[in-house]
Parts: structure tokens; C-alpha cells; sequence
């Protein structure tokens, strides 16, 4: 389900085909580049209609960003989608990068404004030349090179939006801007992702919205990442694996059949596919899918 730049994303994810996407983030040392690509290599023969590529708080892992998408597009028969952010860079530095990845054969961008150094709830900080909206990058990329751009979609609010509605009109903005298809932030409620989907069906837009699926393996980490990113995990998932026991593997095991469950409930109720956050391994992803009964 590969697609090269003359295809459109947001076509194959809207196409009534499930789409299974799979994100990854450039690894510090070589041992985690060595857990990167056995992830990688476990994951594509399930053909993702595509992987993306993460980018560090200011732009700190570009260059890797580059080359690890650069590689997935030669060495590999996935399609890569390198993220790209606001955060530190001029126009002009942000065009470079662009270019970077043409050169790369990499013409899937996620467009993203970025949260400031500081983190997400940080004020954000302008760069004197640079752009201060995710909408802006969207008309940046469509605008250089034969880009197909993705942006990011927030079920429960981006944390600085001043109300749903508000960010509603956020994400609408970017795909009138020429964003083909929006991933949603991690979410543990269906009814959270389908009441986004309305507001932006409400206003018109029928751009594909993904669902971000991550899995709570790890309750209290998940709790402190859900805090920065204005993501709540409900009491009753909480109390659903916080009661798993004390048996190795057992938070894990209610962790991945609370994330299966959730995606059976988003397929059934219409959801074009499922975006997993893969933290640079496969078997958590793999495990759900058994439990979905996909299969290579």
C-alpha cells in the first residue's frame, strides 16, 4: 500500500481501505537505532500505508530525521512521512529542510507547529523570520516541491486552544491550507474522537482523520505524558489496569486489551484506519493487532 509522491495520502487513508500507520522517533545511540530497524522490519510486512518520522523539541534531531527517512525510502517498500515543525527555524532554514528531504526522495511531510523547548504547556516563543502556525508550514510545503502534507488533530483540545470549537477551526484552516489528512494526538475515548470528527464535519471538511492509538503499558508515565498534552486517561481505564494485579506482564496485558478494545470500537464506528505510536518497538502493535485478528 506504498505510495510514491504522485499519490495522495489522504485519497488511500479516505478510500474506505483500512489504513494502519506506524510512528517512529530517530533514535540516540546505536543500540536504539539496532531496536529502530527490528521494528521496522517486523512491522512492514503488514504494508502501513505509511511511517512517520518524529522531530526533537527545536529542531535537535533534523539531521537524523532526514537521513532515517531518506533510508526508509530507499531501503525499504514503505512510505516514509517526515514531521517538521515551527519550533526554531526561519522560513528560509525551514525551506532548506524541505529541500533536504526532495533530495532524500521523501515527499510526505507532517506539518506541525511544535511545542516550544520548554515543553507543551510552555508559552510559545517566536523565531524572527519564522512561522508561529502549523496553517502557515501547510502553505509552506504545498507551496515547495510535490509535497503531500499531514497535520495533527487533538480529540480532547490542543492545550492552548480556547475552547473544542476553536481548535475545530484550527484543524479546518489547515486542511483548506492543503493538508490532506490529520493523526490525532493519543486518546483513550472513542466518543472523544468521533465528537472531533463531527465539529470538523460540521464545518464542512471532510479531510480523513486518524485515530493515534497508544497503549498504556506503563500507567504512571502515561498519566504524567497525558498531563502535558492535555490528554486524559478516564478512571475507569485507570482503575481497569491499575487493578490488573501484581503478575509480570499483567498491567501490560490490560493495558494492550483496553488499546484493542478502543480500536475495534473506532473501526466499527467508522474510523479510516489506526496511526500507532510504536515508542521504536513492535511488539505491542503486533499484540494488538493479534487481538484484532490482523494479520500479514
Amino acid at each position: 500500500m506504498a505510495t510514491g509522491p504522485g499519490h495522495s495520502l489522504g485519497e488511500l487513508i479516505g478510500s474506505g481501505n483500512r489504513s494502519f500507520s506506524f510512528e517512529f522517533f530517530p533514535p540516540k545511540d546505536e543500540a536504539g537505532e539496532e531496536q529502530l530497524w527490528a521494528a521496522i522490519q517486523a512491522l512492514e510486512p503488514y504494508r502501513p500505508t505509511f511511517v512517520s518520522v518524529t522531530y526533537g523539541a527545536g529542531g535537535s534531531t533534523r539531521d537524523k530525521t532526514v537521513a532515517i527517512t531518506g533510508r526508509i525510502a530507499r531501503e525499504t517498500s514503505l512510505t516514509p512521512m517526515a514531521h517538521l515543525t515551527c519550533v526554531g527555524h526561519t522560513r528560509a532554514e525551514l525551506e532548506g529542510i524541505l529541500d533536504s528531504y526532495v533530495a532524500e526522495g521523501v515527499n510526505h511531510v507532517m506539518a506541525l507547529r511544535g511545542d516550544p523547548q520548554e515543553g507543551p504547556r510552555a508559552a510559545w516563543v517566536s523565531t524572527d523570520g519564522g512561522l508561529n502556525h502549523a496553517v502557515d508550514l501547510v502553505e509552506l510545503a504545498r507551496s515547495r516541491g510535490d509535497f503531500r502534507v499531514g497535520v495533527a488533530a487533538f480529540p480532547e483540545g490542543h492545550p492552548s486552544a480556547a475552547s473544542l470549537d476553536a481548535d475545530a477551526d484550527v484543524l479546518v484552516a489547515k486542511a483548506r491550507a492543503g493538508a490532506e489528512f490529520a493523526v490525532t494526538q493519543m486518546f483513550f475515548r472513542a466518543t472523544d474522537y468521533f465528537a472531533l470528527v463531527d465539529r470538523v464535519r460540521d464545518r464542512g471538511v471532510d479531510i480523513p482523520i486518524l485515530p493515534g492509538i497508544m497503549p498504556i503499558l506503563n500507567l504512571a508515565a502515561i498519566r504524567r505524558q497525558g498531563e502535558l498534552i492535555g490528554t486524559s486517561v478516564p478512571e475507569d481505564v485507570v482503575a481497569r489496569i491499575a487493578g490488573a494485579g501484581d503478575a509480570p506482564g499483567a498491567i501490560r496485558s490490560a493495558g494492550i486489551a483496553v488499546a484493542a478494545e478502543l480500536c475495534e470500537e473506532l473501526l466499527a464506528g467508522g474510523a479510516p484506519g489506526l496511526h500507532f505510536y510504536t515508542l521504536n518497538r513492535s511488539k505491542a502493535t503486533l499484540e494488538i493487532f493479534e487481538a484484532l485478528r490482523i494479520t500479514v
